[in-house]
């Protein structure tokens, strides 16, 4: 509906206009009095007035100037309505002032309607224009709140693989951190062979629960590919070493074969190669019940530097109908709840190679035939290395680990046997351990006891590995704030990596430990401090 409002001191023209444009879409207001007019714009929400220009008491001009003044009643669309005698300045002004249009006496009604009807569209188009406007701010503000729904979804996401990471890897630094002492000591053939088993189910564990993990970083897109010299036979050896017991533990064969034109060294990452193919390998025993696996890796061409790799991974398993082939790399998918069940799967493992070879830049095709088996290929450019032998052999035997002199060490973890397992790992290495069972008690000892480094867990009790490295840095004696720190921890999440640079921690370890990560981190950092050049933080986490 549309409110007009007539203005005219003569009776007769107000009558003759509200004659003209009475209509279903229109409300008519008028009054002969300019000074009651004002007051009606304002009481009945006038979309148009039509205001004589020459009228006693307040002219056209003056009540036009008072609506526009008034921001209540500023948008009214006013035509004035005036006689043939008025000059061009005039007509100006009313312009100038916010008219949009004129009405000259006498009035022909037909031309007084058409500018009405104009002026209806301009304001029904300004009304959908306002809901359009009004309809996108409560778009944005529903988008806003979405995100930030999304945002607390993402964090609590985080905060519980966080919790989750940590739960499952405390424990499982213990037992792997056992099995190593156990395997130092003198076992009979037997004895290692039941420990090679315990030492396999429990990485197999690990790399569970590092799917899992996996997962969440590439969905959150902090995975990052970080290519280092790689060793490719010593890598492939080492994974069908690790995957070999499971395939024999079914009757399985699992051959691996590098032909031999492959290049001694090439520039690859390392950890989410190796991520990719035990993955793949894994999957192949899941779904295989007799026959082999068989890993193979050849070159597919050869540009310059750098060399096109092809790692192939066949098995003799149930295999993939060809309508399903397409599903096998969407998360959690069941292609056969009976067959998933009968060889257990989480379905994380083929998801996780496919964004993982995504992301390296990588091609994955699969190709299988029912009951005879599946073979899945990863292709991907890989820069070659040339390595000095002499220099090689040369950094093998300074790598040997010997024995460190005269270091006290602080351990502050809450948990008692992860306690046990660290500290006889360092004690291995002739490095004299001093105990600590949360934040506060590791602060305390440095009080009164001079420690060349210090390993301390995150997440403790009464006060964590943060705020106890905090008032290290800055209630400790001079002598003491500047002690090396190593924080570990089962989740090391992005913003304990920020408090800890903020607070002085130097580097961190991620649980399960590494003995070789963690002898190289202690060397590491023993070495910078005493040449003083102990300023850059370093992550042994990701």
């Amino acid at each position: 509906m549309i409110n007009i409002l007539i203005v005219d001191d003569n009776p007769n023209n107000v009558i003759m206009l509200e004659s003209a444009l009475e209509r279903d879409d229109i409300r008519e207001y008028s009054t002969t009095s300019p000074k009651e007019a004002l007051q009606m714009c304002t009481d009945h929400s006038i979309d148009i007035a039509l205001i004589d220009v020459n009228m006693p008491e307040l002219s056209g001009y003056d009540l036009l100037q008072a609506i526009k003044q008034d921001p209540l009643t500023s948008g009214i669309m006013v035509v004035l309505i005036t006689g043939y005698s008025m000059s061009t300045p005039d007509v100006v002004k009313g312009l100038s002032l916010g008219a949009v249009d004129y009405l000259f006496k006498p009035l022909d009604l037909h031309v007084t309607i058409a500018k009405v009807d104009s002026i209806i569209k301009l304001i029904l188009q300004r009304r959908e224009i306002s809901n359009k406007n009004q309809q996108l701010v409560e778009y944005q503000k529903q988008l806003l709140e979405a995100v930030s729904m999304a945002e607390q979804s993402r964090l609590a996401k985080e905060n519980f693989f966080a919790n989750m990471s940590h739960e499952l890897r405390t424990p499982l630094n213990a037992i792997l951190g056992l099995i190593n002492i156990f395997e130092t000591s003198k076992l009979d053939n037997e004895q290692m062979k039941i420990l090679s088993m315990l030492s396999y189910s429990s990485k197999l564990l690990l790399g569970l629960v590092n799917d899992i993990l996996d997962i969440s970083k590439i969905d959150a897109g902090k995975v990052k590919i970080t290519k280092t010299e790689t060793d490719l036979t010593k890598l492939l050896n080492d994974i069908c070493d690790l995957t070999r017991p499971l395939a024999e533990s079914k009757g399985l064969v699992l051959t691996c074969s590098v032909n031999s034109d492959i290049p001694e060294v090439i520039m690859a990452d390392t950890l989410r190669l190796n991520q990719i193919l035990i993955n793949l390998i894994t999957n192949a025993i899941k779904f295989t019940s007799r026959g082999s696996i068989k890993l193979v890796v050849s070159i597919s061409e050869i540009q310059d530097s750098q060399v096109l790799l092809s790692f192939s991974v066949s098995d003799t398993g149930i295999g993939i109908p060809n309508e399903l082939l397409g599903q096998i790399f969407d998360r959690y998918e069941k292609l056969d709840n009976t067959i998933e069940d009968s060889f257990g799967s989480t379905g994380l493992g083929l998801s996780i190679v496919k964004k993982l070879t995504d992301l390296k830049g990588g091609k994955l095709n699969v190709e299988s035939i029912v009951g005879e088996g599946t073979t899945f290929t990863f292709t991907n450019w890989y820069k070659i290395r040339h390595v000095n032998k002499a220099a090689d052999e040369i950094t093998k035997e300074t790598s040997t680990v010997q024995p460190f002199r005269n270091i006290a060490l602080l351990l502050a973890d809450d948990d008692q046997i992860n306690r046990f397992v660290i500290s006889q790992m360092l004690s291995n290495w002739n490095i004299q351990v001093d105990e600590a069972e949360n934040g506060l008690d590791a602060f305390n000892k440095v009080k009164f006891k001079k420690y060349d480094i210090i390993l301390m867990d995150i997440h403790m009790p009464v006060m964590n590995g943060i705020e106890t490295t905090r008032m290290i840095r800055n209630e400790s004696s001079e002598l003491n704030k500047s002690i090396p720190i190593v924080a570990f921890s089962a989740s090391i999440m992005e913003k304990d990596r920020e408090e800890g640079r903020a607070v002085g921690i130097d580097a961190y370890i991620q649980k399960p430990i590494e003995p070789a990560d963690l002898y190289a981190q202690i060397s590491s950092l023993l070495v910078l401090d005493r040449l003083g050049e102990r300023n850059k933080f370093v992550d042994k986490s990701s």
